[in-house]
């Protein structure tokens, strides 16, 4: 018979900006919210809050399957309201109940929240209710984190330059040649990427200029790397006919919903590459591939709104006061420095240190 003590059983946080994203050292505030249809007593009731990001595929080899797995656990911390009756509060009355947590993302480098074909980054908000003899009430939600944005490091801001030469075979003769010019390597998402090539086509064929920006997604485990490369955008030039040389100079628009690069993860990555290539009918095309690395857009923080708390039935007294502590909080911005480990201590538990081959 299915149980309808409890119901609506949610966990919701609250939104710190226009595009509900969170980065290093941020707020999280939130509430676990639910119904419950007659009076009942709760074995235990808790929310977690934690980062990790995870790589899984499997592959064959002859007649055996071999799985590649590995994770990085950035962070955990579980806050219980309910534990085991200790608190002497563990009966719940009919009627709506809310209880408020707050959080606050540790002061350390991790990578934005990401999704690809065998890998993922994700940060979550978890809540368990346990009552006796009865299955336990879940809840789960994913919070959006973006790697807080930075200045453009002068890395980014150097100009990139190559040059391409390819002597014809098969049915065609003569050469062609390209020099080619980018103004930096880092772009924000909608930003115009202006490319200048110098083409010489001293061959018996006309040839086109080609642009494509692709994607490269990078997975890490057991000394193994699993690649998944995708084109996102392509553009063609002007022709250009036997015996010319020309300048050709082309903006090409950064595709605006761009996910932002990721190279700060061990077992992961996300790249981005801008190729230039010549069209040589009958040939093989000669290409200049240069990195780029697309940054994530700044957001400004607001202060969240939140909504009244409706609970009823209890207070937890020790949450009820206004600017709570965070659980998990640091007294004052400083770099994140290892804390035990994992298995002796829930808190924030240092990175794992994991070589792979990149």
């Amino acid at each position: 018979m299915l149980d309808k003590t409890i119901k609506n059983f949610n966990i919701n946080f609250n939104a710190l900006n226009a595009n509900n994203t969170f980065s290093s050292g941020d707020l999280l505030t939130g509430q676990i919210s639910f119904e419950v249809a007659k009076e009942c007593k709760v074995e235990s009731l808790y929310v977690k809050f934690k980062g990790k990001a995870e790589v899984l595929w499997t592959e064959r080899h002859g007649q055996s399957t071999v799985t590649y797995h590995s994770k990085n656990k950035y962070f955990s911390i579980k806050h219980y309201f309910i534990q085991d009756g200790s608190t002497g509060k563990d009966l719940l009355y009919p009627g709506c109940h809310e209880f408020p947590f707050n959080f606050q993302f540790p002061l350390q480098e991790m990578p934005s929240s990401f999704t690809g074909s065998v890998g993922k980054v994700v940060y979550l908000l978890e809540t368990k209710l346990s009552r006796s003899m009865r299955l336990s009430t879940k809840d789960t939600t994913k919070i959006p984190f973006v790697t807080k944005p930075c200045d453009m490091s002068e890395d980014l801001m150097i100009p990139q330059h190559n040059s391409k030469n390819k002597k014809m075979h098969m049915f065609n003769s003569g050469t062609v040649a390209m020099d080619v010019k980018i103004e930096k390597s880092g772009f924000f998402p909608g930003e115009g990427l202006k490319i200048s090539a110098y083409i010489q086509n001293n061959s018996s064929r006309q040839i086109k200029p080609k642009y494509c920006i692709y994607r490269k997604h990078s997975f890490f485990a057991r000394g193994k790397r699993r690649l998944d490369t995708k084109d996102l955008l392509k553009e063609v030039g002007e022709p250009i006919p036997p015996s010319a040389s020309v300048t050709v100079n082309r903006v090409i628009t950064i595709p605006p919903d761009m996910e932002p690069s990721i190279l700060n993860c061990e077992i992961l990555k996300v790249e981005y590459r801008l190729r230039v290539y010549l069209d040589i009918k009958y040939d093989s095309d000669p290409q200049i591939k240069f990195p780029i690395t697309i940054l994530q857009v700044n957001q400004s923080s607001a202060v969240p709104v939140n909504r009244p708390a409706t609970s009823t039935g209890y207070e937890f007294g020790a949450f009820g006061y206004q600017n709570p502590t965070p659980w998990g909080a640091f007294s004052t911005p400083q770099p994140f420095e290892p804390p035990p480990s994992y298995e002796d201590h829930v808190g924030y538990p240092s990175l794992m240190d994991f070589s792979s081959k990149k």
